[in-house]
């Protein structure tokens, strides 16, 4: 059952499923439509009760539990809004969609407590919707810190869960552009390979074949430039941690400028000195998202939005082209 409110869900335990972990099985409601991350999340920041108290993600549900979701209004950020520079490419009464620039995180984390995302849109003073929790209102999906392009912010509750619905179905179509070292030898391809976090660097995603989770990723070449690298537009079809950046990496191609994934500084100091140039332009990831279409939550038709790349790597683009050997 759902309160009538937007901001609370209840759901009452039936006796058909006993033992069952509190997280497990909100992820598993057809209703909700949210991933067991963020339903953990929910749980640890107080938003999940169940019979009126504080459970953790593990606890074993017993027939007849309440368990009462309330999505809690952002106004802890809401004193700590932030002018920071982004593109807005569409706004309506239910959502935005903005061009995030490289270098910007998208919400509170630990180590970056102001100038995010977040700040930036709570500064236009944009109502946002309180889905994800106070720290991250309005945000249905992330790109990286040094990820460029194109997002979605929900404004109301309702089309945070219309759209999160569509992610956690894989119907969103997300297209990047990536420069990826090496010459890619096929035209196109497909990578599916499951991804886990990694055992030992947390802050590493890594293929596993027994524990990871299922992770698809189609490419295809767009041009290939002779000082070794490549441009490749990229499709994932399911939305992993790291996904494009993992799987490039194990192909062999890995995203340049990627210094967890890739090659840092000790690598390039052994390279060509037009090597060595083309450094001199890549200060992050090379990995823009150029493409997003949805159905929208209002009008129930297919939109698109697009962003051309940044301008690093519009300037790393040209100069691969003007250096191309003929």
């Amino acid at each position: 059952m759902v309160d009538s409110s937007e901001k609370t869900f209840v759901f009452q335990q039936s006796s058909e499923d006993i033992d069952v972990r509190l997280d497990k099985s909100l992820s598993d409601k057809k209703g909700l439509d949210l991933s067991r991350g963020r339903i953990q999340n929910l749980i640890k920041i107080g938003a999940v009760t169940v019979n009126g108290e504080k459970k953790r993600p593990s606890y074993q549900l017993k027939p007849g539990d309440r368990i009462k979701i309330s999505f809690l209004p952002p106004s802890v950020l809401s004193e700590a809004s932030e002018n920071i520079d982004f593109d807005l490419l569409y706004e309506d009464q239910s959502i935005l969609v903005v061009n995030k620039p490289p270098g910007l995180v998208v919400h509170p984390s630990s180590g970056h407590y102001k100038g995010t995302l977040v700040h930036g849109l709570l500064s236009k003073g944009t109502h946002l919707s309180s889905f994800s929790g106070p720290v991250r209102p309005g945000i249905v999906h992330r790109l990286d810190k040094d990820t460029s392009g194109v997002m979605v912010v929900a404004k109301s509750d309702r089309a945070h869960y219309f759209l999160a619905g569509q992610f956690k179905r894989r119907e969103i179509k997300k297209r990047y552009l990536a420069v990826v070292h090496g010459q890619v030898g096929k035209e196109k391809g497909m990578v599916d390979l499951p991804i886990r976090r990694h055992p030992v660097t947390r802050k590493r995603m890594s293929i596993s074949l027994m524990e990871g989770r299922t992770a698809r990723t189609e490419w295809e070449v767009i041009s290939i430039f002779s000082i070794g690298f490549t441009l490749l537009r990229i499709s994932p079809y399911t939305g992993r941690t790291h996904q494009i950046r993992v799987h490039m990496a194990y192909m062999g191609y890995p995203v340049v400028g990627d210094i967890l994934y890739g090659y840092g500084k000790r690598w390039w100091k052994h390279q060509s000195s037009i090597m060595k140039e083309a450094l001199t332009l890549v200060k992050r990831q090379m990995l823009h998202a150029e493409l997003l279409g949805f159905i929208h939550p209002d009008s129930l038709r297919y939109v698109e939005f697009g962003a051309p790349p940044p301008m690093d790597m519009d300037r790393l683009l040209k100069w691969l082209q003007e250096n191309q050997e003929v």
